[in-house]
């Protein structure tokens, strides 16, 4: 508990700035909420709980250096598994094309500003846990994992958008999630949407996290 303590206070500006924006995007979607009477967009709030999650994962395993690795095994599975709910936020991008004409600036502000805390606690869940992998892993292993890491979580954008899976179904119902990942591996050409989808949102995370990382480690002046 006194690590978690210590972690928090050192970490103080980054969850300050993270609440700040998470604040601004709930104040939007309320305003839009007041002046149309409509929840529609309602369901942003949860995908950015969703979001959190591998964010939370990997801050508790970084102020708990003691894990085992069956321990740390375990968190790390379970923080990939949630990993994709974070960026699947810029896929919300596409209900705007249901928006009434007189909101579609706002609701432009609002799908975006979700999305950018979406893609935030993505980079900074990936940055913690690189640093956490680091500690039991030959760097040069744990860098060149980066990138198919975020490959995959464009792949689990893909089955969350496309195919409506959830995290959790892994679990609930295992059998036809598999199903399609084998026939996607295993069929390319039947499944050519699901291939470039995973490769260009996978690169769009690989180079949104190389600038990320880029302005994150840069000191200040």
């Amino acid at each position: 508990m006194d690590n978690i303590k210590k972690f928090i206070f050192k970490r103080f500006k980054i969850f300050s700035i993270i609440t700040v924006s998470v604040v601004l995007s709930l104040t939007l979607l309320m305003f839009r909420m007041k002046i149309s009477h409509s929840f529609f967009y309602i369901f942003l709030v949860w995908n950015l709980f969703l979001a959190a999650v591998p964010y939370t994962i990997s801050t508790y395993l970084l102020s708990n250096p003691k894990f085992n690795k069956v321990g740390l095994a375990f968190g790390f599975g379970l923080w990939l598994l949630f990993l994709p709910n974070a960026p699947y936020i810029v896929t919300d991008l596409i209900h705007l094309k249901l928006s009434n004409s007189y909101f579609i600036w706002i609701d432009i502000l609002i799908v975006s500003s979700f999305a950018f805390n979406g893609l935030l606690l993505f980079y900074l869940s990936v940055l913690d846990m690189k640093t956490i992998l680091e500690k039991h892993i030959k760097k040069v292993i744990v860098k060149r994992s980066i990138i198919p890491i975020l490959l995959l979580s464009g792949f689990g954008v893909y089955l969350g958008r496309f195919l409506r899976y959830n995290s959790w179904e892994i679990l609930s119902n295992p059998k036809y999630l598999i199903t399609d990942i084998f026939n996607i591996i295993t069929q390319p050409i039947a499944h050519k949407e699901a291939w470039l989808f995973t490769l260009l949102f996978g690169a769009f995370l690989n180079v949104g996290f190389w600038m990320f990382k880029q302005f994150y480690s840069k000191p200040s002046t």
